[in-house]
């Protein structure tokens, strides 16, 4: 009986992953060239704390850490991906940790300066339920990630679905007015096009939704409307305002 011998062919994700490695930070950058990483260039405002400054500083050192661990495991370089994990799980907590605390002092400077607060839109204590949000699913799939560290095939997927839920910030920074117009029905609606072409791209070459992408695509998705819903509610409000409070 004849046999074939590329049926049972392991399928390579590294084509995946190596698009990812480029897609992710031409988005970051798109977004926050002109506010961040060539603002001399567009004289834009000065950022306007440290804890912004450090936010950048750290969230730029993740993107590029996401970069060489997927060029590491393209070139199976394992030991040294594997060496940088350590640290990377250290720059996580950071990237969490500051990235609460950004959108923290941002919403106290609006609360603060009584103008500032009239003139924003949306208003800074129900808008504070999307960088929260966006920080507690990146701990929670960075979490996951971490515990499945030797399930590589799950690993690897939560960190990339961890990548594209911090996409949402940079995707509404880009300098287009559908994006300004549409606010977070525009920055999510695109977040979860670069994610379902991932998924689809990956369950094309398989020929199976892997669960990982299936439940922590859900996760990211599920959770946006739910912020949005949640956003002008007394209970927020109350809650954000109490946790504004802790930095002022």
């Amino acid at each position: 009986m004849a046999t074939t011998p590329n049926l049972h062919r392991r399928v390579s994700d590294r084509p995946l992953y190596l698009l990812a490695a480029v897609i992710v930070p031409l988005i970051v950058l798109a977004g926050f060239a002109r506010t961040y990483y060539l603002k001399g260039l567009f004289a834009t405002p000065a950022l306007p704390s440290l804890i912004v400054h450090a936010h950048g500083i750290i969230m730029t050192a993740w993107v590029v850490l996401f970069i060489v661990q997927v060029t590491l495991v393209a070139k199976r370089r394992t030991k040294m991906h594997q060496r940088l994990g350590i640290l990377g799980a250290g720059l996580a907590a950071l990237v969490f940790v500051v990235g609460i605390l950004t959108g923290l002092y941002a919403a106290a400077r609006f609360v603060d300066n009584p103008s500032l607060a009239a003139a924003s839109d949306p208003p800074p204590l129900p808008f504070l339920i999307i960088p929260l949000g966006d920080m507690v699913i990146f701990a929670i799939l960075i979490t996951a990630a971490l515990y499945y560290r030797k399930r590589l095939d799950i690993h690897k997927r939560l960190m990339l679905l961890a990548a594209i839920n911090l996409l949402a910030p940079a995707i509404a920074r880009i300098p287009l007015s559908f994006i300004a117009n549409g606010g977070p029905l525009a920055f999510f609606g695109l977040t979860d096009l670069c994610l379902v072409g991932f998924v689809a791209f990956d369950t094309i070459r398989h020929r199976r939704l892997h669960p990982a992408f299936l439940w922590g695509g859900l996760l990211i998705i599920i959770m946006q409307p739910l912020r949005i819903f949640l956003a002008p509610t007394n209970a927020w409000i109350s809650f954000a305002a109490a946790l504004v409070r802790l930095v002022q």
